[in-house]
């Protein structure tokens, strides 16, 4: 059974190369991004650690901790940061849990028979402050993912956890965005004093309010 939009995150401990967590724990009050790769030493996942470990200021201002996941050992993962931190001129200080018994990978369902049997497949949840998981994307092996769209998909999600808005497709941050449906023209006045422009009675836009 896979893992749903509004599930709580399954907790769990393991061994990382930041020391042993309780991942709840580890999270805290903060947002988290957990994220899969097949095995150590593969390419596209040592560009996707180092584009990550590049973004962590941006993770950080978000408050958002990231942590990466492969059934490989800790042993491996050491020498692979190694690795990644020479050839995409970075340095990964975020955890990269090791996951040998496939704990993890099974919690999560990062295990899909059909591509493989043993290795997880390339998956990324965010996860809000409440433990309860907030999007779910799956990339094939043969596509790194984009942390620029993760971190615009954090931006939105954290708007929408303060303010009753949504975001249009493409949004980027600081462009306008879209008052929900449960508020009434009315309201939204009142609540969004930069101004509703009003398209159709269901297409209302506003300028992002927390700038």
């Amino acid at each position: 059974m896979g893992l749903h939009l509004g599930d709580i995150a399954p907790n769990f401990r393991a061994q990382t190369t930041a020391g042993e967590i309780d991942f709840h724990e580890y999270l805290g009050d903060s947002w988290g991004i957990l994220f899969s790769h097949p095995a150590d030493y593969t390419p596209v996942c040592t560009t996707e650690l180092g584009k990550t470990a590049l973004l962590q200021e941006e993770f950080r201002k978000r408050n958002v901790k990231v942590l990466a996941v492969s059934v490989d050992s800790l042993d491996h993962h050491q020498d692979w940061v190694k690795d990644i931190n020479e050839t995409q001129h970075c340095n990964v200080d975020f955890p990269i849990i090791a996951d040998p018994d496939r704990v993890v990978a099974f919690l999560y369902d990062m295990i899909h028979p059909k591509a493989s049997e043993t290795f997880t497949v390339r998956s990324l949840f965010v996860i809000g402050p409440d433990k309860k998981i907030k999007l779910t994307i799956t990339y094939p092996a043969s596509t790194g993912r984009n942390f620029y769209e993760v971190l615009r998909v954090v931006d939105s999600l954290q708007l929408a956890a303060t303010y009753t808005v949504a975001t249009p497709a493409d949004w980027k941050e600081g462009e306008d965005v879209i008052v929900g449906l449960s508020v009434t023209t009315e309201d939204a006045q009142k609540t969004f004093p930069k101004g509703v422009k009003v398209v159709k009675p269901y297409l209302r836009y506003t300028p992002q309010p927390n700038i």
